[in-house]
C-alpha cells in the first residue's frame, strides 16, 4: 500500500510540474525518476528486480530489439528504449534536412504553385502539416512550418494565427494516421508492436476522412480573416524562388533520398522486420556520414531535453505499474462499462481525449498502454481496437488546448517570438469545436467498423 501510494504521489507531482511549467519538463520528470527509484523501488518495495524491469537495460541484448521475428514478444514494462532511439535518430535526420533548407524549398515551391494565393497556402499548408507528420514527429513540423508561414506572411501581407493554429491542428491529425508521426504512437506502436502499417490501415483511415472535414471546417472559421488577394505577374516575380532556400545543393539532394529511404524501411518494416529503432539508427547514421564537417552541428541541434523527458516518463509511469496502480484503474474501467466493449471505447476515447486537453498526451498514453492491455484481457476485447481508439483520443484531444501536445507548444511559442500571440482564448475558440468533431466521428467510425 506505502509503494501504491508513493508512486501515486509521485506520479501526481509530476503532472503537476509539467502542467504549470514551473520548471522544464524534462527537468520535473528526472526528478520525479530518481523519486521513484529510490523511494519506490528501494524503501517502499525493497525489490532490485522492479527497478531491472523499468530500466530495461535488457533489452538491447534482445534480437527482437533490432529485428522483430514473426511473434515478437509485447512488453510495455520499463522504459521504452525503441521510441527514444527511433525520435533520437529521427531529429538527427530532420536537423540534417533543416540545415541544407529541405523545408523552406518545400513551402516556397507549394507557394509557387498557387501563385502565392493566400487562401489556397492556407489549404496547402494545412495538408503538408499532415503529410509530413505522417513521416515526422509532429513536433518538429511544426516547428518549421510555423516559422516559414510567418515568413510567407510577412512576404504576403496575412495574418499568420489563422494558419499556425489550422496547421497545429492538422499536424496533430496526421501525426494519429501513422506510427511515426505522433508520440503516443510511437510509444503504442513500439510496446504492442505494431506496424507503420497497421496504423496507416486503422487510424490513418479515420484520419484522412477527418482531414477533409477539418479542411472544410478552419476553411469556414477564417475565410474572411485571410485577407485573399491576387497577385500581379510583377509582384509574383519579385517573390523569393524555391531554389534561393536550398543552403546546399548537395546536401539537400542526400538529405532528401535519405528522408525517401526512412519513408520506405518504415512502410515495409513489417515485412522486413526492422524495428524502429534500427531504423531510426540507420537514418542518423547516414546523416551524420554524409553531413562530413556539418554533423557536429547537427548532433548540437538535437532536442535532448525531450529524450531526457521520455526516459524519466518511463520509469514513472513503471513505478505504477510496478506497484499495480494501473491494474486498478484498468478493473475500475472494466467495472463501470460492465465489460461492454461499445462502452469500454467511448470511455477510453472520451477520457483519453479530455485528459490529453489538460496534460501533456505523452505522459498519459505511457501510462494508458498497460491500462488498455489489461482492459483486453478482463473484458476479452481486441488489444488493437483498444490500440486505435487510445491512440486517436489522445492525439485528438491533445489539440484542444495549447498544452495537450507538444506540437501546441512549440507553435505557439513560434508565433509569439515573432510577434503574434495566440491567447488560451483565442485558440480553443477553433480547436475545441474542431477536436469535438474529429472524436466524435473518430469512436463512430470504431464502433461501426470493429464492434
Amino acid at each position: 500500500m506505502a509503494a501504491q501510494i508513493t508512486a501515486v504521489i509521485i506520479f501526481l507531482i509530476m503532472f503537476a510540474l509539467i502542467i504549470t511549467e514551473k520548471i522544464p519538463r524534462h527537468i520535473a520528470t528526472t526528478i520525479c525518476s530518481v523519486a521513484t527509484i529510490i523511494l519506490v523501488f528501494g524503501v517502499c518495495m525493497h525489490s532490485a528486480a522492479a527497478l531491472w524491469d523499468t530500466l530495461n537495460f535488457q533489452t538491447f541484448t534482445s534480437v527482437d530489439f533490432w529485428r522483430a521475428g514473426a511473434e515478437a514478444t509485447e512488453s510495455t514494462k520499463g522504459i521504452n528504449w525503441q521510441t527514444i532511439i527511433f525520435i533520437a535518430g529521427m531529429m538527427i535526420m530532420v536537423e540534417g534536412m533543416a540545415l541544407s533548407g529541405f523545408f523552406s524549398w518545400l513551402c516556397l515551391t507549394i507557394a509557387k504553385a498557387v501563385r502565392y494565393n493566400t487562401t489556397k497556402i492556407f489549404i496547402m499548408f494545412m495538408i503538408l502539416a499532415f503529410v509530413l507528420s505522417m513521416f515526422i514527429d509532429s513536433i518538429t513540423v511544426i516547428l518549421f512550418l510555423a516559422a516559414i508561414t510567418i515568413t510567407q506572411s510577412k512576404l504576403l501581407q496575412f495574418n499568420p494565427i489563422p494558419v499556425i493554429i489550422a496547421e497545429i491542428f492538422c499536424s496533430n491529425l496526421g501525426g494519429s494516421s501513422t506510427m511515426c508521426g505522433d508520440p503516443p504512437n510511437i510509444i503504442i506502436g513500439t510496446a504492442l508492436h505494431y506496424t507503420f502499417t497497421d496504423f496507416l490501415t486503422n487510424t490513418g483511415v479515420i484520419a484522412i476522412i477527418c482531414l477533409v472535414l477539418m479542411i472544410f471546417f478552419f476553411y469556414m472559421c477564417f475565410r474572411k480573416k485571410l485577407g485573399t488577394r491576387n497577385l500581379s505577374e510583377e509582384e509574383i516575380a519579385k517573390m523569393p524562388t524555391p531554389q534561393s532556400a536550398i543552403t546546399d545543393k548537395r546536401a539537400f539532394i542526400i538529405s532528401t533520398v535519405i528522408f525517401l529511404c526512412a519513408v520506405i524501411l518504415l512502410v515495409t518494416h513489417g515485412q522486413t522486420g526492422l524495428t524502429v529503432s534500427t531504423i531510426g539508427i540507420i537514418a542518423a547514421v547516414a546523416t551524420c556520414i554524409t553531413a562530413g564537417k556539418k554533423s557536429k552541428a547537427i548532433l548540437r541541434r538535437v532536442d535532448y531535453p525531450t529524450l531526457v523527458f521520455f526516459t524519466g516518463l518511463f520509469v514513472v509511469v513503471g513505478g505504477l505499474e510496478e506497484t499495480g496502480i494501473l491494474e486498478l484503474i484498468a478493473t475500475f474501467i472494466h467495472a463501470i462499462s460492465g465489460g461492454n466493449i461499445t462502452f469500454i471505447v467511448i470511455i477510453i476515447i472520451w477520457i483519453s481525449a479530455v485528459a490529453s486537453a489538460i496534460i501533456d498526451n505523452i505522459p498519459f498514453s505511457a501510462t494508458m498502454i498497460p491500462i488498455i492491455k489489461s482492459l483486453a484481457v478482463t473484458s476479452g476485447a481486441d488489444l488493437s481496437v483498444l490500440a486505435w481508439t487510445l491512440a486517436l483520443g489522445t492525439d485528438i484531444g491533445g489539440s484542444a488546448t495549447p498544452i495537450g501536445a507538444s506540437a501546441n507548444v512549440v507553435g505557439i511559442a513560434v508565433a509569439s517570438k515573432n510577434g503574434h500571440h495566440i491567447s488560451w482564448k483565442q485558440y480553443c475558440k477553433y480547436s475545441i469545436p474542431a477536436t469535438l468533431i474529429v472524436i466524435t466521428v473518430s469512436m463512430l467510425y470504431i464502433i461501426v467498423r470493429y464492434i
